[in-house]
């Protein structure tokens, strides 16, 4: 197997890195094209990119990637778009959750790949939603997989923007069957539930994991298709939000909803535990915490 799919980890990590590009440069545009309504008068946010690298415990590579934050931006108070690729031995607490996923073999031979793309954006305006996306390609000599998805965090909810977010990923998920967006929206709903707040963190979107029908090809369009569904599903929320005028109330609703978030991301997200335990760069690994949250 690992002969046979080294073309295929090369298409999708350039893929990744594909989607990384065109997510950049639309969210630059949203920055310049912000003429009117709050935040306006402030010049246009840029990302900021660092290269990451990973090493393995004897100093040999292990990868890397692409860390791109945009801080203090008209439109965008924190948004992280990273990218990686990295490859090397999962550790024993790594080891011991795949195996427990059911992943054959991997405490015999736990050499791995995997590459992805990694998005959350925290937002100035209340009434813009905050979001996230990944999708990722996992590789071991006795399994590959991909993952993944989408999903929308409003601190003030508008259910057209809901509908809109669902709509556009149903209608990219479709044309790969029917079933696709029912059963991945419903596993949303599963994975971004708060089990300590009774709470979902957001309104959900679609996820996968451990996606392997025995067809590469058809899972690896399935997962572009994710991904080209990010930005038609939430450039027209922030477009249609960003001028509305917000006062203290709306930004402090904010801030309590973003404790929610990183509550989730440091407490359950599934790459979070694994970037740490696999030794990636912790800033990029945590780029995802909003710049400023708040307790009740």
């Amino acid at each position: 197997m690992k002969d046979m799919l080294d073309s295929e980890k090369s298409r999708a990590a350039a893929w990744f890195r594909q989607l990384r590009d065109e997510i950049v440069t639309a969210f630059e545009a949203l920055e310049d094209s912000h003429a009117e309504g709050p935040f306006a008068e402030a010049a246009p946010g840029r990302f900021e990119v660092t290269e990451t690298r990973r090493a393995s415990d004897d100093g040999s590579d292990a990868g890397g990637g692409l860390m791109s934050v945009m801080r203090g931006g008209r439109v965008f108070e924190k948004v992280g778009v990273n990218v990686s690729t990295v490859y090397g031995t999962l550790g024993a607490q790594a080891q011991k959750a795949m195996a427990a996923r059911g992943v054959p073999g991997i405490q015999d031979d736990p050499s791995f790949w995997a590459s992805g793309i990694s998005l959350v954006a925290h937002m100035q305006n209340p009434h813009c939603p905050a979001v996230h996306m990944n999708t990722r390609m996992f590789w071991t000599p006795h399994a590959w997989w991909f993952g993944g998805g989408s999903d929308l965090n409003p601190c003030i909810e508008y259910g057209e923007d809901t509908d809109h977010f669902h709509a556009t990923q149903k209608a990219h998920l479709d044309p790969h069957g029917d079933a696709h967006y029912p059963k991945l929206r419903d596993w949303a709903d599963e994975y971004f539930y708060i089990p300590h707040r009774g709470r979902a963190r957001g309104v959900g979107g679609i996820f996968m994991d451990d996606r392997n029908s025995g067809d590469w090809e058809a899972d690896f369009a399935l997962t572009q298709d994710i991904g080209r569904a990010f930005l038609p599903a939430f450039v027209p929320l922030v477009e249609k939000r960003r001028v509305q005028p917000f006062d203290e109330g709306d930004k402090d609703t904010q801030l309590v909803h973003r404790g929610l978030y990183a509550e989730y991301n440091l407490v359950y997200d599934r790459g979070t535990k694994f970037g740490l335990a696999t030794g990636h760069d912790a800033n990029a690994v945590l780029m995802s915490l909003p710049p400023l949250a708040k307790w009740v």
